[in-house]
Order: structure tokens, then C-alpha cells, then sequence
């Protein structure tokens, strides 16, 4: 961990917590990914809904391509992993985020923050399996 850069850390830590805040003060709503995505693609959901929901996650996918135009360095990827094996990654995530009933920011950030025992359960579970999902590819020499 050489590139640890603590005070962008804490900077980066503190806008996603004051943003998480912001959503549940003004809308009522948990800013988790999977739940927001989970109801932009439901079929039954109302129009009203889906609105602010892909709105949301077009920001998500139009602010790196802005932050990319003001500072290049950022498309630099540290993958070492492409291809099918990092799309495979994904789906297992997304599996990961169905079973779990939620994803780490919903968990990890908001539920935590909201003292959820069922939060605090899933993201000493996000964070074990991702502990050893480490340790494994290093100890097999697999990407990392």
C-alpha cells in the first residue's frame, strides 16, 4: 500500500458521508447504488421514481468523464485484470448485492451510520470476503 494518500482518503471519505446525509435529509432515501439501480430498472416502478433514480446514476457515470477532461492522470486504470475475468468480478458483486440485501454504500454508509445491526453484519461480511478474495489472488500469484 505505497500509494496511500490519507488526507484525499479523509477529503473523499467526508463528501461521500456529507452526500449520504444530504440525500436522507432532503428525499428520505438511503444512497445505496443497488437499491437505486435495483428500482430504476424495476418494470412497476412509478415514472416519478425512476426519474431522480437515473438521474443519480447518469451523474455517476457523466462525472468521471468530466473530472477526466480537467485532470487527464485520472483515466490512468490500475487494473491488472480485464476482460472476462473482471466482467465475472462484476456479476459476482451484483450477486453479492442481491444476498446481502444491499451494497456498501447502503450498508457500509448509511446503515452503519444509522447504528443497523443488519448493516454492521454485511459490512464485517463485505470486508472478510474481501480479505481473503486479497489474500488468495496474492497467494496464488493471481493479479495482484
Amino acid at each position: 500500500m505505497h500509494n496511500f494518500t490519507p488526507i484525499s482518503a479523509l477529503i473523499g471519505g467526508a463528501l461521500i458521508g456529507l452526500s449520504a446525509v444530504w440525500m436522507m435529509a432532503m428525499s428520505g432515501r438511503i444512497a445505496g447504488i443497488s437499491g437505486i439501480l435495483g428500482g430504476a430498472v424495476d418494470i412497476k416502478g412509478r415514472a416519478g421514481d425512476k426519474i431522480w433514480r437515473l438521474s443519480f446514476l447518469l451523474g455517476l457515470i457523466i462525472v468521471p468523464f468530466i473530472m477526466i477532461s480537467i485532470r487527464p492522470e485520472f483515466a490512468v486504470s490500475q487494473f491488472k485484470l480485464t476482460g472476462w475475468p473482471l466482467i465475472i468480478a462484476g456479476l459476482f458483486v451484483g450477486i453479492g448485492t442481491q444476498m446481502g440485501s444491499g451494497c456498501t454504500s447502503g450498508h457500509g454508509v448509511c446503515g452503519n451510520a444509522r447504528f443497523s445491526a443488519r448493516s454492521l453484519v454485511a459490512t464485517l461480511t463485505f470486508m472478510a470476503a474481501g480479505i481473503l478474495t486479497v489474500f488468495v489472488a496474492r497467494y496464488f500469484g493471481l493479479y495482484l
